[in-house]
C-alpha cells in the first residue's frame, strides 16, 4: 500500500526534504524551487502542496488536493477549488501561498526530520486519508502545512482505486473513522463518532437508493472494521499528541449541510 510502501523507501533515503509523488502526475518546469524556498524560509511549515490540475481538463483543479487541504468540525475533508465532486476552474483565485489542514499525498513535499519524528505515516490505512492522518500529528506537534501557489502539477487521479471500486469506498469510511479516533481528544471523541454514525448511515442508504448496494455493504464492514481495530487504534492514540479540531484552518460548520442542502460548491475557506 501507499503507506507502508513510502515507509519503507523512506528509511533508505538521506534528504532534507522528501517529495511523495504519485505515479499519474505530470510535472511542470521550475514545480520544485518554489516550494523548498517556502519552506527554508520557514522551518515551522512541516509540508507543503502545490496546485493540483486536472490532467485530462487542465483548466480545472482535480479532486486529489486541488488548492490545498482543509477538514470541518466533523472531520470531513475538503480543498479549496473542490468540494465534494464540484472541481473549481482554476482563475488564478488560487495563487497565493497560505496555511492549510493538509497536503494531498499526490504530491507532498514534507521535511524528512518532522516526517520520522511523529512515525510516518500510519501502515494500517494502507491507502486514502493517511495523507491527513500525517498532517494532523504534524500540527500537533506544533508545525505547520502548507500550500504553495507558485507551483503547480497535473493529476491523472483514480491511480490505485477509482471512485467506482467498493474497496475505495471501505478504506474512505474506515480510515476517516481511524483518524478521528486517533487524534481527538475524549471529551470530544465520543459526541463526534456518533455523529458520523449517523452521518455515515445515511450515506449508506443514499448508496442502497442508488441501487450500489456493494457500497453500502463496504459501509457497514467499513464500521465493523473500525469496532475491531479500537485497542490497537487506542495504543496509537497513547503516543499521540491529541488535539481538538480548534486549529484556525478547520471549517466550523459542516460541509454536507453547505453543499447537499445550501448548494454551495466554493469560496468556504475565503
Amino acid at each position: 500500500g501507499y503507506s507502508k510502501g513510502y515507509n519503507i523507501a523512506l528509511k533508505q533515503i538521506e534528504a532534507e526534504y522528501y517529495i511523495l509523488l504519485n505515479s499519474d502526475i505530470e510535472v511542470t518546469s521550475n514545480w520544485i524551487t518554489p516550494v523548498i524556498q517556502l519552506m527554508d524560509n520557514d522551518k515551522s511549515i512541516a509540508a507543503c502542496q502545490p496546485k493540483i490540475l486536472d490532467y485530462n481538463n487542465k483548466e480545472y483543479f482535480e479532486y486529489a488536493g486541488a488548492a490545498g487541504g482543509y477538514i470541518d468540525y466533523l472531520g470531513y475533508p475538503f480543498c479549496r477549488g473542490r468540494l465534494f465532486n464540484s472541481l473549481e476552474k482554476d482563475n488564478g483565485q488560487y495563487n497565493d501561498n497560505r496555511e492549510i489542514f493538509w497536503a494531498t499525498g499526490a504530491c507532498m513535499f514534507v521535511r524528512a526530520k518532522d516526517f520520522h519524528t511523529v512515525g510516518g505515516l500510519d501502515e494500517d490505512f494502507f491507502a486514502h486519508l493517511e495523507e491527513i492522518d500525517l498532517c494532523w500529528r504534524l500540527k500537533s506537534g506544533g508545525h505547520k502545512i502548507f500550500y504553495c501557489g507558485e507551483s503547480k502539477i497535473f493529476h491523472v487521479g483514480g491511480g490505485t482505486l477509482n471512485k467506482l471500486n467498493p474497496k475505495k469506498t471501505f478504506l474512505n469510511f474506515r480510515n476517516s473513522l481511524f483518524m478521528l479516533y486517533k487524534n481527538l481528544k475524549p471529551g470530544k471523541l465520543v459526541l463526534l463518532i456518533f455523529y458520523r454514525l449517523i452521518l455515515d448511515g445515511i450515506a449508506g442508504l443514499k448508496f442502497l437508493f442508488e441501487g450500489s448496494g456493494k457500497h453500502t455493504w463496504a459501509v457497514v464492514r467499513a464500521h465493523f472494521a473500525f469496532y475491531g481495530a479500537i485497542p490497537e487504534l487506542n495504543k496509537k492514540r497513547k503516543a499521540n499528541k491529541l488535539r481538538n479540531l480548534d486549529f484556525n484552518v478547520v471549517y466550523k460548520g459542516s460541509i454536507v449541510w453547505e453543499y447537499f442542502v445550501k448548494r454551495r460548491t466554493s469560496d468556504l475557506m475565503d
